[in-house]
């Protein structure tokens, strides 16, 4: 991608669910953007909460803020069947400190998680403890920091490893969804790969795509097995192209080593099936591989990420490495 100008957004109004909303401002393939998101709770720079005034839709009606999105960004010449590629410039993040928290009715380890219909016998588990956490982001060393107040190890330094938690496009067939749920157009997928340096590929359903972004966590493990990474706000600069056509059904990602796909659904391994079939399905298209020989070579030197198992859909991430593709 080239980029050509650089725009500035600020934004005023914040979306909590995805869909055909009204676009914040209307982009040019190549167009590079500077934007800002406040954090998962609502929380802004200096941690102070946005208004219900400040939220779109009829949810701002609703006491309950979770994940308010930047956008969305209208690019125009897409299309449905075209693919939005955009290229994560830099993600800046905009506070010195980061929450967390255990909560007994989200995460993994909640009964609704844990105890769901399942063949399998779960271990014995109470629901988590009410617990908030506070993280001291050391940008300038590139680590975060929590005491331990209850352990034996009174202090833990962890790496940063910002990204965007949500990223993604209005969903298809007009549908408008919540900011907790992803799919097929990208949203809450919680991937640690959709960092700085990658190009994300989302499938473009309606005009100009609508896209959307905010969710950032300053670290977080694979699965986000409490339901809550490392929350913090964040300045991100992206640049926007159009593919066509696009000729994929699931968010794609790229970086200097891998390709991968992300697919979220449930149960987890429907979502590790959607994964899979969408990084064959890329191969067999853009690289030339058979499709059943594309399934032998993934099968031996593929890997797979969890980006979350606590949203509304489950999410993992496929990845092929580079240097088994041809070259081109």
């Amino acid at each position: 991608m080239t980029e050509t100008r650089v725009r500035e957004f600020r934004p005023t109004i914040y979306h909590c669910t995805v869909g055909p909303h009204e676009p914040v401002l209307r982009l040019q393939p190549g167009e590079t953007v500077v934007t800002w998101c406040i954090d998962a709770a609502g929380k802004d720079e200096q941690g102070e909460q946005i208004s219900l005034a400040q939220l779109a839709g009829p949810w701002g009606a609703q006491q309950n803020i979770a994940n308010p999105l930047t956008g969305p960004f209208f690019v125009e010449g897409a299309e449905p069947g075209d693919a939005l590629a955009v290229r994560i410039a830099q993600i800046d993040l905009t506070r010195d400190w980061a929450w967390s928290a255990n909560r007994d009715y989200f995460g993994f380890f909640s009964t609704e998680e844990l105890y769901g219909p399942t063949t399998f016998t779960p271990p014995q588990w109470s629901p988590a403890e009410q617990r908030d956490f506070r993280w001291e982001l050391d940008t300038d060393q590139g680590v975060g920091r929590l005491a331990l107040a209850h352990s034996r190890q009174e202090q833990v330094e962890i790496p940063l490893h910002p990204f965007l938690g949500c990223l993604g496009v209005a969903p298809e067939h007009g549908e408008t969804r919540t900011t907790m749920t992803p799919g097929r157009h990208g949203g809450n997928m919680d991937c640690p790969v959709v960092h700085a340096g990658v190009t994300a590929y989302l499938p473009v359903f309606v005009p100009g795509g609508l896209l959307v972004m905010g969710d950032c966590h300053a670290a977080q493990g694979d699965g986000e097995l409490c339901g809550v990474a490392l929350e913090v706000p964040c300045q991100v600069r992206f640049t926007v192209d159009v593919v066509k056509p696009g000729h994929i059904r699931w968010p794609r990602v790229e970086d200097e080593e891998h390709i991968m796909t992300i697919g979220s659904v449930r149960p987890l391994s429907a979502a590790y099936a959607a994964a899979h079939v969408e990084l064959i399905n890329w191969l067999v298209d853009d690289y030339g591989f058979d499709r059943f020989e594309a399934l032998q070579v993934l099968s031996q030197v593929g890997s797979a990420r969890i980006g979350n198992v606590v949203d509304p859909n489950y999410s993992v991430v496929a990845r092929f490495p580079k240097c088994y593709l041809p070259n081109l």
